[in-house]
């Protein structure tokens, strides 16, 4: 079946250099079956690869997402998978996308869209079957580029180029893409210091910054989001040599006050970056003397686990408290009480605040790699069994005067102390 979108590839004068990787990308994927399903539904039904994951083929990083464009409405694609037993749920459906799932790999397939109204926050949309009106409103140029599934490209904006040159470059006027949706303005940071190798362009700049109160209109949720994916990108530290980056995201960030943590940081800091942890990294920009920290987890929506780490990490290098943390028995502790993950962000912060590599610091840290939190023999059961206690609160005191003795004395504890102590 050769359709429009085929016609309109045959007729772009362009070589497929990208075939293999595409080719590798539906191995790995099995992407291929929801190509089919969708290409195969009527004779107006159309699917291609669409931004990130065709951005990535392009400039040669690994494809973590995949978004899908199609011309089929989101109740056609929901009955397409439905009727081929591929398990989806309607992440965003009122907005165009199902997300499918085959094996471990989900694919986010969203129907061709246009713009009826924006407010700077989301977009009152309706569905359309015009591949060019969908690319008109997206953000980047290199966001707008499609792909059919051997690695064919329909680029309407010339996203390739603009991605190979390094020009991070809105679609039409800069101004109207961002006041339809604020968050732009963070996106633009994250995508400059990932791709481009040009300077800012000064008109870009004076625009951001007269629209950077509009990121107010933005919810909590979607900077968070944003910011994760700035944080954990490969270009991320760049942002302390940028001056403008730094600023916007200062502006938009204010309890990041500690972001030239990240300047000239050495090659253990850097291999603890590349674990890829934004809670910790988090962590490392906001906490100080205040309750800096505290505004964050109030504003941001994160687990509880999470807020725990930042205030563990917050409580002990805020108060100054971390001056006897890093003797060997503080640290049996912290895995004892708190856990591997605690410890390891205690040891992790700790080498980032020094100026120069600590080597005694990090023979801890290799040390605690292959330890695991003690465990105490001694139970309730022992004391009943071997000297006759009543369940009650008493031997809850008992057992727990017990586990303080054997904690302070390196987890150790003999037969006579422990006797000794049940009968004090």
């Amino acid at each position: 079946m050769i359709n429009l979108l085929s016609k309109i590839f045959k007729n772009k004068d362009s070589k497929n250099f990208y075939f293999e990787d595409f080719k590798n990308l539906s191995k790995k994927t099995n992407i291929e079956k929801i190509f089919n399903l969708i290409s195969n539904f009527s004779e107006t039904s159309e699917i291609r690869y669409v931004g990130g994951s065709i951005r990535k083929i392009i400039n040669r990083e690994v494809v973590d997402d995949i978004d899908l464009a199609t011309t089929c409405s989101p109740l056609e694609v929901c009955e397409i998978l439905k009727k081929n037993n591929i398990s989806f749920y309607e992440s965003g459906i009122k907005h165009g996308t199902v997300t499918a799932k085959i094996d471990d790999y989900k694919f986010e397939i969203t129907t061709l869209r246009k713009d009826i109204s924006t407010d700077g926050r989301h977009a009152e949309v309706e569905f359309s079957k015009d591949w060019h009106e969908d690319a008109s409103r997206r953000d980047f140029t290199f966001n707008a580029i499609y792909a059919d599934l051997h690695g064919n490209l329909y680029d309407p904006f010339n996203g390739r180029e603009d991605l190979e040159s390094g020009n991070v470059k809105f679609i039409g006027d800069p101004e109207k893409r961002i006041k339809e949706d604020y968050l732009r303005i963070l996106r633009y940071v994250r995508f400059f210091l990932n791709y481009s190798k040009v300077d800012h362009n000064a008109n870009l700049k004076k625009i951001i910054k007269q629209n950077i109160n509009g990121i107010s209109k933005i919810s909590s949720d979607r900077l968070l989001d944003e910011l994760k994916k700035l944080v954990l990108s490969g270009g991320f530290l760049k942002i302390v040599k940028d001056e403008f980056c730094q600023e916007i995201v200062g502006l938009i960030f204010p309890q990041l006050i500690n972001l030239n943590i990240f300047k000239n940081i050495n090659d253990y800091s850097k291999d603890i970056i590349e674990k890829k942890d934004f809670i910790f990294m988090i962590s490392l920009m906001i906490i100080d003397e205040t309750d800096n920290s505290e505004y964050f987890i109030y504003k941001y929506n994160i687990s509880n686990d999470d807020k725990k780490r930042i205030r563990f990490l917050s409580n002990i290098f805020s108060n100054n408290l971390y001056k006897n943390t890093f003797k060997e028995k503080a640290l049996w502790k912290i895995l004892y009480y708190n856990g591997k993950e605690h410890l390891n962000d205690v040891i992790n912060f700790k080498i980032f605040k020094n100026k120069k590599v600590d080597k005694n610091l990090i023979k801890l840290k290799k040390f605690f790699s292959n330890q695991d939190p003690p465990k105490i023999d001694i139970k309730a059961k022992t004391l009943i069994e071997k000297f006759n206690y009543k369940e009650g609160k008493e031997l809850g005191k008992k057992l727990k005067e017990i586990e303080d003795f054997w904690v302070e004395n390196s987890f150790k504890i003999s037969d006579q102390e422990l006797e000794k102590i049940v009968n004090n």
